[in-house]
């Protein structure tokens, strides 16, 4: 009886990596052995980049936010600090995203956090 071997399945799976690794520069692109290592490195980077690209964009919204804050007369962390004593439940995204297309709806916030900001400093001027 012939010997049976994994040939196909391996020529499938070097296939496969070597495809991945289609764009890489040097062996990295041409010898399996070196593209399998540098697409598991990608891979990896892909993983972790996937999770860092949640706190950048809050970096952004919280970014935009202030801006649009500090044009309604007040800063970023008074806002939020206003919208908490209002309990507002707004994530930033939303906010964000009133700030740049629904300027009157974000003036509307703003008024609320200011609101409930004087309302706290009086409540705490009383005790």
């Amino acid at each position: 009886m012939a010997r049976a071997t994994n040939g196909p399945a391996s020529r499938k799976r070097r296939k496969k990596v070597l495809k991945y690794a289609k764009g890489y520069f040097g062996n990295k692109s041409k010898l399996f052995r070196y593209a399998k290592e540098a697409v598991q490195h990608a891979w990896q980077y892909a993983f972790a980049a996937r999770r860092k690209k949640k706190g950048d964009f809050r970096g952004l919204w919280i970014i935009r936010l202030n801006a649009a804050c500090r044009d309604a007369g007040i800063s970023y962390s008074r806002f939020i600090e206003g919208l908490k004593a209002a309990k507002i439940e707004l994530d930033r995204k939303v906010m964000s995203d009133l700030a740049i297309h629904d300027d009157v709806a974000f003036k509307a916030l703003v008024k609320a956090a200011q609101h409930a900001l004087a309302e706290k400093a009086a409540a705490a001027k009383k005790a």
